[in-house]
């Protein structure tokens, strides 16, 4: 036997039965076949002994009942092979030619006896055995209980008798070769008695040729013919070993004559069951897995899992889906992977847009004051300029939280790189000027009685729009090199789990160009507090430094919050919502800091304390300067005080944001 598949009859061990079989032989072979205890069918070619010594070691493995046998003609009806051992044969398949009883035959060899068959040098055995008797008077043992033969016994007389069932086929063998040897001598010797020359030494090749072409009606009166391979027509009838009320029997339950006659409803399994077995090398396996052959048994497999991104193309391969893909429930297809945002409805981007409302109503409310009150004290105190732009910043702060919410398309990103960090740049650049120019004042007045250069309105917004033009700069080349894009990530979401992927719609700036674009903002920030650190003596009644810095130390505390919530989270699976929402909020939360610190006080003093509205006490800035340089001359420890009161008549008028020296205005300084 080999393993294969032929027919769809699929063999999953070949075993084979030694010549001489050693001890355990039989147990070694019955646990080969137990290896795959689905294939349950054993095909026997074997002789007598084999079979019963097979059935056996069936019986020792306690395997009564899983095997089913089925058994060539060697086996046929024969009671020997399963002698006290019925069950473990139960439900066997055996097969034996089809064929006549000759009657012929009968009355020829129940006449023989030891007297008229002495040419057959066998028949001397077979008369003991059948007789239960020795020949010998010498081979008779006391007490053995065999005698010795009388040569009166009678064959189907003195012993039961049935006609071996090959009778038939030998006998159409032996005519066969009569008619082609008959053949053939009328061929290569017409006309001669006896052997010619040519048929002195006969070939074998050409014999065979004569006896593959033989066509006469045997001796059961059915056609012995060949076919091309030189096998006779295979009539057969099929047998199944029944147990039925303890009772068993071989039963006839089909035949064949050139094709297959089965009759099912006659077919009795173990435990007197109607219900064919199953013997199968292998299960079907079930949707979304491969077969995975197992080697030298094309027709056995075992089922492997298309599992994670995978699915079944075909019976034997699993391949992996498109990247935008995931397999289906029973991975036998691929379905498009969902494509998710942030909502607006969620609570990532309802607390930002909150916030971000909250704030734009209350910068437009602060410009609307300052706008009603533009030309009063306080309000001109503040750099009016300065104020306004700084304003314009807060706003983009908060708007730009919308435009981080909403769906991602090319307009949208793009307005992201544009305003994301340009309302930082804005506000910073502003505050930087403030700071620096405080702090050029003071350094000035320790050193001259001149004022120092570029502190008036209009060089003060020369240099905010100067910083601000460099993170325009960076955004247009960045525009230039890379053009903005709506993307959908689907690696972002990529879970172990298909179910659990989603693809992500966002724009295509990534983690580092994010830090990029807020970096210049970062940076003026960073500047603006060591400005806010280096004017952080002068008289609290001066112009905004002390709120100023302020402002820095708790903006610098809410980005180094930022940074590692940003980038701790790049990994989650909520990275999308995470960051988006922290990266709002920390813009909304510097943007209100720099609104409630600046701008909440004076709008509180405007609106419900108009009595400390009042301009101050006005003096020329040579004569300011004059007296603070002096001071510090007279008394250089008056720096070292709290709060720099050595300099307050110089803060104070400076404040006053009125003083003309020579016709220049010094509002705003």
């Amino acid at each position: 036997m080999s393993a294969n598949e032929i027919g769809g009859l699929c063999i999953s061990q070949s075993v084979k039965i030694p010549r001489e079989p050693r001890t355990g032989e039989f147990d070694k072979i019955i646990r080969r076949l137990s290896e795959n205890p689905n294939a349950r069918v054993v095909i026997i070619f074997a002789n007598e002994d084999d079979i019963r010594r097979l059935l056996q070691a069936a019986k020792k493995a306690n395997q009564t009942g899983h095997f089913i046998w089925v058994g060539s003609d060697s086996w046929g009806s024969k009671i020997s092979p399963i002698l006290n051992q019925e069950e473990m044969a139960e439900g066997a398949v055996t097969i034996l030619p089809k064929r006549q009883s000759i009657k012929g035959f009968d009355r020829y060899f129940i006449s023989r006896t030891l007297e008229n068959n002495r040419r057959n040098i066998w028949f001397a055995e077979f008369w003991e055995n059948n007789f239960q008797c020795k020949l010998s008077r010498h081979a008779v043992k006391k007490g053995s209980g065999i005698k010795k033969c009388t040569n009166h016994e009678r064959i189907g007389k003195d012993s039961s008798y049935e006609q071996e069932g090959k009778v038939q086929f030998v006998i159409d063998a032996v005519y066969s070769m009569a008619h082609a040897l008959h053949n053939m001598h009328k061929d290569l010797c017409p006309g001669n008695v006896g052997l010619c020359s040519k048929m002195d030494t006969i070939n074998g090749t050409l014999l065979l040729k004569y006896i593959r072409n033989v066509n006469f009606t045997g001796i059961a009166g059915t056609p012995v013919v060949f076919n091309v391979n030189g096998d006779a027509p295979g009539r057969y009838e099929i047998y199944q070993y029944q147990i039925v009320n303890n009772i068993t029997e071989y039963k006839i339950i089909g035949h064949w004559t050139d094709q297959l006659h089965l009759d099912t409803n006659e077919m009795q399994w173990p435990g007197e069951s109607q219900e064919v077995p199953s013997s199968i090398c292998s299960q079907p396996c079930r949707p979304g897995q491969r077969k995975k052959t197992v080697k030298g048994i094309p027709c056995c497999w075992h089922c492997e899992n298309c599992d994670g991104y995978q699915y079944q193309a075909d019976t034997y391969t699993c391949k992996m889906c498109h990247f935008d893909l995931r397999p289906n429930a029973n991975h036998t297809g691929c379905d498009a992977i969902p494509v998710v945002k942030l909502e607006w409805s969620s609570p990532w981007a309802v607390i930002p847009v909150l916030i971000a409302v909250l704030g734009i109503m209350a910068t437009v409310f602060v410009v609307a004051t300052f706008i009603r009150y533009n030309d009063t004290p306080i309000v001109k105190a503040s750099g009016r300029e300065l104020s306004y732009v700084l304003l314009t910043g807060i706003f983009l702060c908060y708007a730009t939280t919308f435009l981080m919410i909403s769906t991602p398309d090319v307009v949208i990103c793009s307005l992201r790189r544009i305003f994301l960090g340009l309302g930082m740049s804005i506000s910073y650049a502003a505050l930087l000027t403030k700071t620096n120019r405080i702090y050029r004042i003071f350094e000035q007045g320790k050193m001259s009685v001149s004022a120092p250069r570029f502190i008036s309105p209009a060089s003060q917004l020369v240099i905010t729009f100067s910083l601000i033009s460099v993170q325009l700069l960076g955004v247009c080349i960045w525009f230039g090199v890379d053009p903005s894009q709506a993307i959908i990530d689907y690696e972002d979401q990529r879970t172990a789990n298909p179910k659990m992927a989603r693809g992500v719609l966002k724009c295509d700036i990534s983690d580092l160009s994010l830090i990029c674009l807020l970096g210049y903002s970062m940076l003026l920030m960073v500047t603006c507090t060591v400005y806010a650190i280096k004017t952080r003596g002068v008289p609290e009644t001066f112009n905004e430094a002390k709120p100023i810095g302020f402002t820095m130390y708790t903006t610098c505390i809410v980005w180094l919050a930022f940074i590692p919530i940003f980038f701790g989270t790049s990994q989650s699976a909520e990275k999308m919502y995470i960051q988006t929402t922290t990266l709002t909020i920390s813009v909304s939360l510097s943007a209100s800091v720099s609104l409630g610190m600046l701008y909440m006080p004076k709008v509180y003093v405007v609106l419900f304390h108009p009595e400390q509205n009042v301009p101050k006490r006005k003096r020329s800035l040579k004569a300011v300067v004059t007296a603070a340089t002096m001071s510090n001359k007279f008394n250089p420890k008056g720096g070292l005080r709290p709060n720099g009161e050595a300099k307050s008549e110089l803060c104070e008028s400076l404040e006053t944001q009125d003083c003309v020296e020579g016709g220049e205005s010094c509002e705003g300084l």
